[in-house]
């Protein structure tokens, strides 16, 4: 039996019978692990094997948010802080082969801990390119406002993961850097003209263009789609993510629970596989949303099917690695910020 095209979240720190029968019945593509999933690495593990064993798959994909800074499911005390983004983005203008250097190495050793859990997929990197009164959703998480910059040190977050055995899920396509507004309570309009959004939004992910996976952006491009924000605008998918951006990996929506979109689940669902999306991403772990979601995701085939498939292929061994004396070195690299 096919997996169905979405992702789902769960609501606690082990499987409850609802969750798991669930799991059995629709076959989900993929699984989304949050701070509410998360007590110490010994239960997450043990949740990670209960996922895989509830879908009948031993090598079922398995996300999470992994950023650093303000985005880190995995924290204190159980995992080591990380830097935000931004970090790599000072460090880069003190050196950039520096920045470069320390996100990479930040990427390497968040793959570690998730290696370690049996975690195959972090939502990361960002290229997103903030601007001047943007919400501050993004802020800090961002590596910088220059699209050369931030694709640069995306790439090297990028290389970290692989390095580490974790495959990268670029996000927020085509952007969320201009929002005025956080898409988790409501939608973003961003007026910006066409010309300026390829200059600079939609610059920083064309050189990421040929990553495996990517999340979209829950914005309106009113230039582009007056009536949609990205996630469920074929207009923007086609012309600007498979189009100008080419991106041609699997495509997921980001949490079809945020506010950000219109309707029930069902009808959000319908509306981001119908624009175009490969697949549904739902996190927040409610049953009920869950059901809605299942029943309105189709099977996963065709390009979706292929896409998916080339994705996790591209998934290679971890390399060997020293992580008490990569610890050392970023330390030390990040205490080199602001030293020009």
């Amino acid at each position: 039996m096919a997996n169905r095209a979405f992702i789902t979240g769960t609501s606690g720190p082990v499987l409850n019978d609802a969750e798991r029968e669930f799991i059995r019945a629709e076959r989900p593509w993929g699984f989304i692990l949050f701070k509410h999933n998360i007590e110490t690495p010994a239960q997450v593990s043990a949740l990670v094997e209960e996922l895989r064993e509830a879908v009948g798959a031993a090598d079922a994909p398995v996300l999470i948010d992994q950023e650093g800074g303000r985005v880190q499911r995995l924290g204190p005390p159980n995992w080591r802080a990380y830097p935000p983004g931004a970090s790599f983005g000072a460090l880069y203008d003190v050196d950039p082969k520096l920045g470069l250097a320390a996100a990479r190495l930040s990427s390497r050793l968040i793959a570690a801990d998730l290696a370690d859990l049996g975690i195959t997929i972090d939502c990361l990197p960002l290229a997103d390119v903030p601007v001047a009164g943007a919400d501050a959703v993004i802020g800090n998480r961002a590596y910088g406002t220059e699209p050369g910059k931030v694709a640069a040190i995306a790439r090297a977050v990028t290389e970290g993961l692989e390095q580490g055995g974790v495959l990268p899920v670029l996000k927020h396509i085509p952007g969320h850097g201009r929002a005025t507004a956080d898409s988790h309570f409501r939608l973003p309009t961003v007026d910006t003209a066409k010309s300026e959004l390829e200059r600079t939004d939609f610059a920083a992910f064309q050189p990421l263009a040929d990553l495996p996976m990517a999340m979209t952006a829950h914005v309106v491009f009113s230039a582009l789609d007056p009536a949609h924000p990205a996630t469920t605008s074929a207009t923007i998918i086609e012309q600007v993510i498979r189009g100008l951006i080419g991106f041609q990996g699997l495509l997921m929506s980001d949490d079809v629970s945020m506010n950000a979109l219109a309707g029930s689940i069902g009808e959000r669902t319908r509306a981001i596989v119908s624009a175009g999306c490969d697949m549904v991403l739902h996190c927040n772990g409610n049953i009920d949303e869950m059901r809605e979601v299942a029943r309105e995701t189709p099977e996963l085939t065709g390009k979706a099917l292929e896409r998916a498939n080339r994705a996790l292929a591209a998934r290679k061994p971890p390399e060997l690695f020293d992580r008490r004396s990569a610890w050392a070195e970023l330390d030390a690299l990040l205490n080199r910020i602001g030293t020009a």
